[in-house]
């Protein structure tokens, strides 16, 4: 009896993806969840969050917004129809990550982690409708998008590179330095959550719950936060410099800190200006982009080698042969 293939198989049978469409959909991921985490922030800055009463339908009795729903109800609704965006974004690099010759199946698990996380993503986006806006729902919501956010980073970086085993460009006090810088940011984005928790802007015009903590006071935490990540980027740019790093990591340093300086920059307009919405909304943007670099740093301090292109022409075996599988390494530490 021949052996049933999966769809999946099939499709790597008939079906041969360039290294290049495998990059550009891996990039395509990542640029879709920093628009998640913007469209995201619209639906709240909008006072949005309860546009759509309920949860999977948009009311008890319709599951498509209604006319006496207004904006508030085509907004809610439309962030989640990216999600269907989103999943059809992650399919593709999903099926051109298996159908690629020779088989990687750190792109393909890195995939479906994506996957996954956008499953449950919308499971919290629906818990945070059933329980009115509740602040720290909103703010698991928020962090799970970062955690896509990092995965799809993740996913670009492994299209981009080789399969080697890593090889370190840094020594470890330096790397120990990055994690830090890393650590830092991750405490910074969660503090960034907890900031939106206590300040005005809700999610919808009705009084909803907050996080009972005073405003100003986590907002000066954060800022302090921010003056950490900013000295640690610092610190470690002077430090690449002075064991002469590969240009690469300097790199990629030095975007993190034009990243920041924007950010601080729209940080300081926003709370002078008492917190606009437009405003936030570049800030959220700025947070997202302030992640990809931080990422980008830590990925740059090791080497996988180069990506080796299949050369023109040349079939897939027919048995499906899979390239060897590297050697264990975290994605981010090694």
């Amino acid at each position: 009896m021949p052996k049933t293939l999966n769809p999946l198989e099939l499709i790597a049978r008939r079906w041969q993806p360039s290294a290049a469409f495998v990059r550009r959909a891996a990039l395509a991921t990542v640029v879709m969840a920093v628009i998640i985490v913007v469209t995201g922030g619209a639906v709240r800055l909008s006072q949005s969050g309860l546009g759509c009463s309920t949860w999977p339908k948009c009311t008890p009795d319709s599951l498509t917004p209604t006319a006496a729903m207004g904006i508030n109800g085509i907004i809610e609704f439309g962030n989640r129809m990216l999600t269907d965006v989103l999943c059809v974004v992650v399919g593709v690099f999903i099926i051109a990550a298996r159908a690629r010759h020779p088989r990687r199946r750190s792109l393909t698990r890195l995939g479906w982690a994506q996957f996954w996380l956008v499953m449950s993503n919308a499971v919290i986006g629906g818990i945070t409708v059933l329980t009115g806006l509740n602040p720290y729902i909103v703010s698991s919501h928020f962090l799970a998008a970062t955690g896509l956010l990092t995965v799809a980073v993740l996913s670009w970086r492994r299209a981009c590179e080789g399969d080697e085993a890593p090889r370190e460009l840094g020594a470890r006090p330096v790397r120990q330095l990055a994690w830090l810088l890393t650590g830092s940011a991750a405490a910074l984005t969660v503090i960034g959550t907890v900031v939106t928790g206590t300040g005005p802007h809700a999610g919808d015009a009705k009084k909803v719950h907050r996080i009972p903590l005073d405003w100003q006071e986590i907002t000066q935490l954060h800022v302090d936060f921010v003056y950490i990540v900013v000295g640690l980027t610092v610190a470690l740019w002077f430090t690449l410099r002075a064991v002469k790093a590969p240009a690469a990591p300097r790199r990629t340093v030095l975007e993190l800190l034009a990243c920041l300086a924007l950010q601080g920059v729209i940080g300081y307009v926003q709370y002078f200006m008492g917190l606009p919405e437009i405003v936030i909304g570049c800030h959220m943007l700025g947070s997202a982009l302030v992640w990809i670099c931080v990422l980008r740093v830590c990925l740059s301090l090791r080497d996988r080698g180069p990506l080796l292109e299949e050369k023109p022409g040349e079939p897939a075996p027919a048995g499906g042969h899979e390239a060897p599988e590297p050697q264990p390494a975290s994605a981010l530490s090694r």
